[in-house]
């Protein structure tokens, strides 16, 4: 694992320790005191000093990127030129180049990549899907997601965030945090074929953009609108897919009830994800390994979201 900060102490890191068959082998970060703090916490065996020297350990088989988005393309072609799998964090890269160059080396190295737009693998969303393809709620029509934030106190404080740093993420935390749900989008209801938006700083706390609005077109036909809000008075995290015979409506991040809406029903429907929110995702990589069974987030899926997001904010 590249990378031990914040998302790989409880949502990632303790999941490929869980995983049959996987072992977190060793870890590494630009500060080792802090890598060597994570490997003691974590009973991980080894602390390389750098990338290069984890990714050309030989008895390393493949590599988890857990940095900013910014190193992500030079450290995947890195692991892709010595011929091992790779998961890399999301988003793939901050822009849609960047993604597809990383694709396509991995494609000529004919390796696996998975990226971790890990709700594609959360029982909770694959409940949805499986709504859908069932009809429950007819032809769907629309989809609107309004996602709402007030500044956090590291946004007012203006301490530094590589999150809200535009040479880093243009879109600040759109790129963060609308990338989770978009991908999720093209996953329940197919690839886009069409994106647009605006976006603006509003706030002038950071560089980044802290307001976006987009709507899009999926292949089959079906519309969506969104915006996003990082400066707004109170939290919301709503979606609703409208269907020609009713709705079903949820959120993104919190751990809300699916609601459905039909003509002779209303109902809620509550899966709770799990400690380790990367852990459906990780077995699913497993899958694919020893099983051959196809994992749904790939370096093809995730670039498809990054050129969703450059539409959205091309602007």
């Amino acid at each position: 694992m590249i990378g031990c900060g914040a998302v790989t102490e409880v949502k990632s890191g303790p999941a490929y320790q869980k995983v049959e068959n996987f072992i977190l082998a060793a870890v590494t970060r630009r500060d080792q005191a802090l890598a060597q703090d994570y490997a003691d916490r974590h009973n991980i065996d080894t602390v390389h000093v750098d990338a290069d020297a984890l990714i050309n350990d030989p008895t390393i088989d493949a590599i988890y990127i857990a940095t900013p988005p910014d190193s992500h393309k030079a450290l995947a072609l890195k692991v892709a030129q010595a011929g091992k799998i790779c998961c890399v964090e999301k988003p793939l890269a901050p822009s849609y180049a960047d993604c597809q160059s990383i694709v396509d080396a991995f494609e000529r190295a004919q390796l696996p990549l998975f990226v971790a737009y890990y709700r594609r693998s959360l029982p909770r969303f694959n409940h949805i899907k499986q709504l859908l393809d069932d009809g429950e709620i007819g032809e769907v029509r629309h989809i609107n997601w309004h996602l709402n934030k007030p500044a956090n106190p590291m946004d007012l404080s203006q301490q530094y965030n590589w999150r809200t740093d535009k040479m880093i993420a243009a879109g600040g935390y759109f790129d963060d945090l609308a990338s989770h749900g978009l991908d999720l989008f093209a996953y329940l209801l197919g690839d886009f074929s069409m994106a647009k938006g605006v976006g603006i700083n509003q706030q002038h706390l950071y560089t980044a953009l802290d307001a976006v609005s987009a709507c899009w077109l999926h292949t089959n036909g079906v519309t969506g609108s969104g915006s996003w809000n990082f400066g707004g008075h109170s939290r919301q995290d709503k979606v609703v897919i409208y269907g020609s015979r009713g709705e079903i409506r949820f959120s993104v991040f919190d751990e809300s009830p699916i609601e459905v809406i039909t003509e002779d029903k209303q109902q809620q429907i509550m899966i709770e994800n799990p400690t380790n929110i990367q852990l459906y995702h990780i077995d699913n990589m497993r899958k694919q390994l020893l099983e051959g069974k196809q994992h749904p987030s790939t370096g093809v899926t995730a670039a498809h979201t990054g050129w969703v997001m450059s539409q959205i904010v091309a602007s």
